[in-house]
Parts: structure tokens; sequence; C-alpha cells
């Protein structure tokens, strides 16, 4: 390490993490840049292993959840800012070094908000999650382009994954209809590609319903109506301990369950739910909120009133939304109270 590249006592540091090569930037107590450094990735950690205990601040980034792991290991304080954040730090022209600057800039702000630092279990269930998710979508574009194939020749299959994989063996054995040999091959070598993509989603799913029964706080979650496995365990690896939101509103914001808000001249305006956070997360709680209005029993369940009220004055969707926020309320209190379940009231007579 050269004279250059030795630890000074910054009061914090602000690290750019690229591929191959890591920029740091340390500022004294006033703000000011007094170091300037470029390391490789395995020179990094010995870096701050020397380093005086201090704020490390870094983007939101693949790699980043690693690397505040490491460092907090080490005695430092570690801070993730959203890369949205940081943007309006970064000053004139763009590079690595002002990127480094404006994130240890950002992370002083007292009103900064920061990502939850996970632990690898949440990492690995988070990345079970995202692979279950593109093995379903990788399922339906292989159906819909066997489905344009099949117009192609003047046969318009059923919509739906189910009735498309009843009827297709029999539209390729069909011999009175339009279809060529070669496509009736290669569509029958397309829906093995189907079942084959449909038995690893069925391995994924079992793995991770294998989590959720293990673990208390899955198993409290889906004491919630429309929480079920999946739901239960994604709002674990993406939430964690759910200490980050002060309360139970501030974790419906961040999944992006709330309206959207463009007030400017003491008018205020709520639009559209804001979707910021995981679009997944937000895509499980609509489903199960839209499953809970079909299934529930609201003459068990007091929150059937509440939910007869909501249809009766506004659409069906948005009454759906709301209740998947409702619900993401109750995930919040289900996760930061140790023991909290749901408890199922019956309505309060009248």
């Amino acid at each position: 390490m050269t004279q250059r590249n030795k630890p000074r006592d910054a009061a914090v540091f602000g690290i750019d993490i690229g591929k191959n090569t890591v920029h740091v930037v340390g500022l004294d107590g006033t703000g000011a840049p007094i170091q300037r450094a470029t390391f490789r990735r395995d020179t990094l950690l010995q870096f701050f292993e020397r380093a005086a205990r201090t704020v490390i601040g870094m983007e939101a980034c693949p790699g980043s959840q690693w690397l505040a792991r490491k460092l907090k290991a080490f005695g430092h304080t570690v801070r993730i800012v959203p890369a949205k954040f940081v943007k309006p730090y970064v000053k004139s022209n763009k590079n690595d070094i002002i990127d480094a600057e404006a994130i240890a800039e950002a992370v002083t702000r007292p009103t900064m908000r920061f990502v939850e630092i996970r632990s690898p279990e949440q990492v690995d269930l988070q990345a079970l999650h995202r692979v279950r998710d593109r093995l379903v979508a990788q399922r339906t574009r292989v159906i819909c382009q066997m489905r344009a194939f099949c117009l192609e020749y003047g046969i318009a299959m059923h919509q739906g994954a189910g009735k498309f994989k009843a009827d297709l063996p029999r539209v390729v054995a069909d011999k009175e209809n339009d279809l060529s040999p070669a496509m009736r091959r290669l569509l029958t070598e397309l829906f093995d590609d189907v079942k084959n993509l449909e038995g690893r989603i069925k391995e994924v799913t079992g793995e991770i319903e294998d989590v959720a029964a293990a673990d208390d706080t899955a198993r409290r979650l889906m004491t919630v109506p429309g929480i079920g496995p999946l739901a239960a365990t994604a709002l674990l690896a993406a939430a964690g301990r759910g200490l980050q939101f002060r309360k139970a509103r501030d974790m419906a914001a961040w999944i992006g369950l709330v309206p959207r808000e463009y007030s400017t001249g003491g008018k205020t305006t709520l639009l559209g739910i804001s979707k910021r956070g995981s679009s997944y997360l937000r895509r499980l709680l609509i489903h199960g909120a839209r499953s809970c209005l079909l299934h529930l029993d609201r003459s068990r369940d007091r929150l059937g009133s509440w939910i007869d009220g909501l249809q009766s004055r506004m659409h069906n969707n948005k009454a759906t939304v709301a209740l998947a926020a409702k619900m993401a309320r109750f995930a919040w209190v289900v996760i930061t109270k140790p023991g909290a379940t749901y408890e199922r009231r019956g309505p309060v007579a009248a």
C-alpha cells in the first residue's frame, strides 16, 4: 500500500464500487475532502482494516451487502444509500471519484434514508425468489410463443397456462388441422421445455415453502389473510426485522402501495400508487389481496365489513390495492413485535 493510499483519520468515507476497482473519498468533520484513493478489490479490505473506526457509506448495488458486512465486522458504521438519493449530491461532471465524494456527503445528512444490511440468509432467500420469478417469466414467454405459432396456422388456443397445457397435445395430435410436420415437431419440443420449467419451478417453490415452515416469523406472517409462504418469505428477505421503518405505513409506502403525492401552492394532489420499491413483492401482496377478496369469509372476520365498505364506494381494483396496503401494515406489526399474530375476530355488533 503506497503512502498516498494509507488511511487517514476521516470523519466519513464514501465508496464507489466498481467491477474491478473501488474508489474511496474521505471527508473531515467539516465535510472537506482530505483523501482520494483507488483500490483493487483485494486491497480495499486491507485499507479499512487499518483505518480508524468511522462511518462508511456506499450506494446500494450488487456487492454492497457483502462489503457492508465485511466492514461492519471491522467495527465501522456502514450505511448503504439508494442511488437515487445520492444523485443530487453529484456536482458538475460525473466520474468515479466525484461519485464517491457525493456518497460520503449524502450519508452525513440527518434526514437521509438507508438500506438495511441484509444477512446471508436473507440474500439466499431473496435469490430463491428471483430465480423462481425468472423461471415463471420464461414459462410465460414460451407459452406465448407457442400460441403465436399456432395462430400462424389458424389455431386459436385458450388463454391461461392450464387450459393451454391441456389443449396442446390434442392440437398437435389432430391430423386434420393445418399444422405442418415441422411445426408439430417444434411445438412438441417447446412443450417439453415448458414441462422442464415447471419442474424447476416446483423444486424452487418447495425450497421456499420449507424455509417458511421452519421460520417462526414466516409462520406468524402466514396468519395474515392473503399472505402465504411466498409472500411471507419475500417480506422477510426484503424487509428483514423491519426496524428501518418507524411505523407500519412507512413499510406500505416502501413497497409502493400508497398514493403518489404531487402537491404545490397549498393544493394537495394525490395520484395513483407510487409503485416504488420491489415490483415483485408488491405483485405478491396484490395477488394475495385479490385472493382474499374472493375467498375471505367476511361473516367471521371483522376485516370483511371493511372490505364491503371499500367495494361499495370504489372500483374493485382500488379495493384490492387498499387491502394489499393494509396487509403490509399487518405484516410490519407481525415482523417487529415478537410473538404477534393476526387474530381473526368477528365483526363488531351494531
